[in-house]
């Protein structure tokens, strides 16, 4: 038993030393012992993906959306332009297939939905003569108003998540009725959010900023309940790259970003390492 305690004093003491020689000396040793109790506090992160695409000079124009057919490992593109292809085809690897230019004039968002007996892109061109009606849709800042709705999700709840971006806040609703469930704005004081979705397993939405080129991971709240706005972690991107729609693959998490700054689309995947927050 003397000896228990002997151990436990002198781990006890270990740990103090760690402390200490991580505050006047800076030791990694303490650094990685941190990043092991942020993993088990369940923090998601993601690294960039730096050889995604394999060829991105195929970014000719300005990206503004991006989706992901997880059932059969495709990526789509959509860019606007002046005499250049409006929708690029990569695989999740990176690598490019295909691109076309007809039928679609300034592509604004883009979502696939493919079924094991068929593909299926559905692009919303803002060049086009159509209109895309929704339950709620009068402009203004009360409940079930919006000022710019820029991105659309659903949960597995049954529950519609809406960036109202000129509002600064996302407002949720039931996907049957129509009822207003509630809505989030103390995560976006700064900047409303352009574009939101959830992760593979319904327990966060990722969350992106346009003006501040800022990715957001939030806590999903349980059913029945909306609560406050609960921000994981983040990724500050640089300057003006403007991140303006973004996508979740179903299958393997990770995240494409559509930056109309950077004319780019980027792919962040998410990490198995205990790092404690993003851009760490």
């Amino acid at each position: 038993m003397a000896r228990f305690w002997v151990c436990v004093a002198g781990a006890g003491f270990f740990l103090a030393f760690l402390v200490l020689h991580s505050r006047f000396c800076g030791s990694p040793v303490l650094r990685n012992f941190t990043f092991a109790v942020s993993w088990r506090t369940e923090k998601i992160l993601y690294r960039l993906d730096v050889g995604w695409p394999k060829h991105p000079e195929y970014f000719t124009g300005t990206t503004f959306c991006v989706a992901v057919d997880s059932l059969n490992g495709l990526v789509y593109i959509g860019q606007r332009g002046d005499n250049i292809p409006k929708i690029l085809v990569f695989t999740e690897d990176g690598y490019f297939l295909r691109a076309w230019n007809y039928t679609v004039d300034t592509p604004h968002g883009i979502f696939a939905a493919s079924t094991l007996y068929e593909q299926s892109v559905w692009i919303t061109d803002v060049g086009s003569d159509f209109m895309i009606l929704w339950l709620h849709g009068e402009n203004g800042t009360g409940p079930a108003k919006f000022n710019i709705p820029h991105s659309v999700t659903l949960d597995s709840a049954g529950r519609v998540w809406v960036a109202d971006r000129g509002n600064k806040r996302i407002q949720v609703f039931d996907k049957d009725t129509g009822e207003w469930l509630g809505a989030w704005n103390n995560c976006f004081t700064e900047e409303g959010p352009s574009s939101v979705r959830f992760t593979p397993d319904g327990k966060y939405l990722i969350v992106a900023q346009l003006n501040l080129s800022r990715l957001s991971v939030v806590a999903a709240p349980p059913v029945g309940s909306i609560g406050e706005c609960s921000v994981i972690s983040t990724i500050q991107l640089a300057d003006q790259v403007l991140p303006h729609l973004l996508e979740v693959d179903r299958k393997t998490g990770a995240v494409y970003v559509a930056e109309i700054g950077a004319k780019q689309v980027q792919k962040y995947v998410p990490l198995n390492s205990y790092v404690p927050s993003f851009g760490s």
